[in-house]
């Protein structure tokens, strides 16, 4: 049996990035799958980086899920931005994983559904003090 290749990191990272707007939308694999014309399970290898994604379906992916193209690339590793041992990939890695759970979703959406930003900041401040962060 050949050896399956690990998934390259960018692949990895754009896949999480179309998983993570599918979410924000909340728009189902099935239905994102439906509007290319592929079914959900290659949705599904897509986010996990486990089959790459071509340009012109990632064109396709990109005006479905109402974002440009760059939008997939933001924070990936290896980019110019980035500084071997000071920058902060684990941090954004935790962030995307983070937004990408269900809990995380749920609580993103309802917090920008807080209109007002004193009681943003109470809130923010409450979760801080919880998590045992004090600033």
């Amino acid at each position: 049996m050949p050896s399956k290749k690990a998934p390259n990191p960018i692949d990895i990272h754009v896949g999480s990035r179309v998983r993570l707007r599918r979410m924000m939308l909340g728009m189902s694999q099935e239905k994102l799958g439906e509007s290319l014309g592929i079914t959900f399970q290659q949705i599904q290898k897509y986010e996990k980086g486990t089959n790459r994604i071509g340009a012109s379906r990632l064109q396709h992916i990109a005006t479905i899920l109402k974002v440009p193209v760059a939008f997939f690339f933001e924070d990936a590793p290896g980019t110019p931005d980035e500084t071997p041992g000071v920058g902060d990939n684990p941090q954004t890695t935790y962030v995307v994983d983070f937004l990408s759970s269900s809990d995380g979703l749920a609580l993103n959406k309802a917090f920008v559904r807080i209109e007002n930003p004193k009681v943003r900041k109470k809130v923010v401040e409450l979760v801080k003090s919880i998590a045992g962060d004090e600033e």
